[in-house]
């Protein structure tokens, strides 16, 4: 696929599927896919959608579960965002705002699922609305959507990395309180995890499928070393009542109704990057069938244990005043420090766990950033397209995008040095983004759906929701939808420049910008240079 139809490189060879009343349909001007012409299904699939295998497909089902579930990282996550739930919602709020989030993400991941049996590319979204969409729009639409997820998946490497450097500064000042937390010193450690998320990515690139499959067992055992010391340990107890019927409105919007639709940004961060499994597709034994059910099997993994967290927090809450007004920065610490009877020792070697999950959890961000970021790269969706498409020949890994990666990221933590709130607002677009390039898959694949003169046309994978998918995918767009919405409204009114949200103005500049550059740079520059190779 090519969605700016410019030459291609050379070293790619384009083929098409013979079933030309599909999704896979690629135009008459290529080659057809001869039988038996390709090592395994995987590799056929892949040239049903224009692309030639160039990845070592070395992971399973374990491995791609782990990755996806280490993505998304819920309950550990949860810990460092609650607050704005707590604040937006109360305890109360907090629990159903998880519960419908949770089952907003499910229908999410669902939809994309199924679109990724149909068509198991690293491109992921803005592939899937090429080929749905109108033949007028299909290229701006999906250049839109590559780029929006691009741009959310650079974010997300960003925002995973300063949270797991200035944890380690929050974990200094509780071990010695004379410690001053420093803006440069949490940039500094931020490109301490990238070194180690690089070196895990490219070195030990080949083991990455045993490394994500060995730590999801310390993910689903972390949860439990931290809850069972605490809840025997702590002090205080919340009630029953306190947790499941008190809503609070305490960021001064007046209305509990709109404070609790404010308040679940905490809950959808905490699962944001829930399509990563897709964009390491081309790397997966049995793309079409193993990507779906590591998809829907990680929303339920990280849903149980991100519930169980939420609770747990709430009734061991202690002294939430004390916990907001910490030194550390991060009010979980302090409770995890009430909560094991003031014990520093106790409280640091609860946290570092946390924050090992955290650093691997980098390494995972990176090798689907750097996936998505090859992925538009190959279809020339980005500048320099002719060095961040190429495979390293030895490693079969998209180095020069891992390397892409950090030096972004690296870029991105110099903010932070001048203005924390500045960073904050570039590390916002990790939510809007990755809402944004989810809505045009589901609203296309709904349309082809509900219309009877395009549903007998799809041609449907392995893995499907049969007569569920029409209010599946309607669901999952009206979530998304209010998701994105209330994704852009501040915590707390009256506002403040340190206190505004700027994720709605940072994702318009980004978007305006991606557009611009896309039109006056890749469809005038581009385009004629060669032949149309996607045809309608």
């Amino acid at each position: 696929m090519n969605i700016f139809k410019a030459s291609e490189p050379k070293d790619e060879t384009y083929v098409s599927s013979t079933r030309t009343d599909s999704i896979y349909v690629l135009g008459s001007n290529v080659r057809p896919i001869q039988s038996g012409e390709f090592a395994s299904k995987d590799e056929e699939e892949l040239a049903a959608q224009g692309k030639k295998q160039q990845t070592n497909r070395n992971f399973g089902f374990m491995g791609i579960l782990g990755f996806s579930c280490m993505l998304m990282l819920t309950w550990e996550a949860m810990f460092t965002v609650f607050v704005y739930g707590l604040t937006d919602g109360g305890p109360a709020g907090l629990v159903y705002g998880y519960l419908f989030c949770w089952f907003g993400y499910f229908t999410v991941v669902a939809s994309l699922a199924e679109l990724a049996s149909m068509a198991p590319t690293a491109g992921g979204q803005y592939h899937w609305v090429y080929l749905l969409s109108p033949p007028a729009w299909r290229n701006f639409l999906s250049y839109l959507t590559g780029w929006q997820s691009t741009i959310a998946w650079q974010a997300t490497v960003a925002s995973s990395s300063f949270l797991s450097g200035t944890i380690v500064q929050g974990m200094l000042v509780l071990a010695y309180p004379s410690y001053t937390f420093e803006a440069w010193h949490g940039t500094l450690l931020l490109y301490a995890v990238l070194v180690v998320a690089l070196a895990f990515n490219t070195f030990l690139g080949k083991y990455l499928p045993l490394i994500e499959s060995s730590i999801l067992i310390l993910h689903i055992v972390g949860i439990f070393v931290i809850m069972i010391p605490i809840v025997y340990l702590s002090p205080t107890k919340s009630s029953a009542h306190d947790v499941f019927v008190l809503f609070l409105d305490n960021g001064g919007y007046n209305n509990k109704g709109l404070a609790f639709f404010v308040g679940i940004i905490a809950t959808i961060f905490s699962f944001a990057g829930a399509d990563g499994a897709v964009h390491m597709c081309e790397e997966i034994q049995n793309a079409s069938s193993v990507v779906p059910w590591a998809m829907v099997f990680s929303i339920l993994v990280n849903g149980i244990l991100g519930l169980a967290m939420v609770i747990f927090l709430l009734f061991c809450l202690g002294d939430i005043d004390k916990a907001l007004e910490s030194p550390t920065k991060y009010p979980f610490i302090e409770i995890f420090y009430q909560g094991v009877r003031n014990s520093k020792a106790g409280a640091i070697a609860l946290v570092s766990l946390i924050e090992v999950l955290l650093i691997f959890c980098c390494i995972s961000l990176m090798a689907a950033s750097s996936r998505m970021m090859w992925a538009f790269a190959r279809d020339k969706g980005l500048p320099g397209w002719q060095f961040l498409s190429r495979i390293e020949p030895r490693t079969k890994l998209p180095i020069f995008t891992l390397i892409t990666t950090t030096f972004i990221t690296l870029f991105i933590a110099l903010i932070n040095i001048g203005s924390t709130t500045a960073l904050n607002a570039v590390l916002s677009l990790v939510v809007s983004g990755f809402l944004g390039s989810y809505i045009p898959p589901i609203v296309l694949i709904l349309y082809h759906r509900l219309s009877p003169s395009h549903s007998q046309h799809l041609h449907f994978g392995p893995w499907r929701l049969g007569k569920w998918g029409a209010p599946i995918n309607a669901f999952a767009l009206l979530w998304t939808v209010i998701a994105m919405f209330f994704s852009f409204w501040p915590t707390s009114v009256p506002v403040a420049a340190q206190t505004m949200n700027w994720s709605c103005l940072l994702y318009g500049a980004t978007t305006l910008f991606g557009v611009s550059f896309g039109r006056f740079f890749f469809w005038f520059h581009l385009l004629g240079r060669g032949a149309n190779v996607v045809g309608a």
